[in-house]
Formats: C-alpha cells, sequence, structure tokens
C-alpha cells in the first residue's frame, strides 16, 4: 500500500504545474483531477492520461498503450493512453503531456454542457407559454 501512495504523490508531483491536483480511489486505482477535471487515471502503478481525436496521435507517436481491461470476456478500451516513459522523470517533461490531457478534458466536459442545456430547454419549450394558454 505504501508503494501505491508514493506512486501517487509522484503523480501529483508530475501534474502540478498544470494546475490544482487531487486524486480518488476508484475501481482499486485512482481516478486524477486537475482544477476539478477529470485527466487521468492511475491503475496497475502506470499513469494513464485523458485523450480524444485531437489529442491521440500524439500519443500513439510515442507508442504509448490505450487503458484496456477485460469485461465479460472482451477487451474494453477507453480514451486514456499511458503516459510516456520519459515524461514520468519530471514535472517540466510531463507538462506537455498534462496539457494535453487537461485539454481533452476541457473538450469533453464542453461536450457535456450543450446537452443538459439543449434537454433544459426543451423541456421548457414543451409548456404553453401565459399567452399561448387558455384560461
Amino acid at each position: 500500500m505504501a508503494k501505491d501512495g508514493d506512486f501517487v504523490r509522484h503523480v501529483c508531483e508530475l501534474l502540478a504545474p498544470a494546475g490544482s491536483v487531487t486524486t480518488r480511489r476508484m475501481f482499486g486505482g485512482h481516478g486524477v483531477y486537475v482544477d476539478g477535471l477529470f485527466v487521468a487515471i492511475i491503475a496497475w502503478e502506470e499513469l494513464y492520461l485523458k485523450v480524444d481525436d485531437t489529442t491521440r496521435a500524439a500519443f500513439e507517436r510515442e507508442a504509448c498503450a490505450p487503458f484496456a481491461y477485460d469485461k465479460a470476456g472482451k477487451t474494453m478500451t477507453m480514451s486514456y493512453y499511458r503516459a510516456p516513459e520519459e515524461a514520468m522523470d519530471a514535472p517540466h517533461l510531463m507538462t506537455p503531456w498534462a496539457r494535453l490531457a487537461l485539454a481533452a478534458a476541457v473538450r469533453a466536459q464542453a461536450k457535456k454542457v450543450p446537452a443538459k442545456n439543449k434537454t433544459a430547454a426543451k423541456k421548457k419549450s414543451s409548456r404553453p407559454s401565459l399567452k399561448q394558454r387558455k384560461l
């Protein structure tokens, strides 16, 4: 357990230049947040950073593996890729990768907000206004 805690602290130090870093235990690993946005997963003593269609190619060029797990006999992959090995050595080496993960998290968050607003607008527009109601 101490080893796990040491790795989590190391990851927090590496990501600190990107913003306020917090972690939360989940599913046998840790979720990593920067400024409240979910940007990484720590699993099996490995750091996996969030990717999207814009950032995935940068991780693939470095031969970083995607986060994958088995579920019901199928391999499931998520939008997280292992951090480049050399980036694990120092915060200044991790910073460009952390920024890519943070940018992907910001874009993912932006996609979620309009969906909620559309639902709220739809519900609101389905009610007749006072002018539309027959009193």
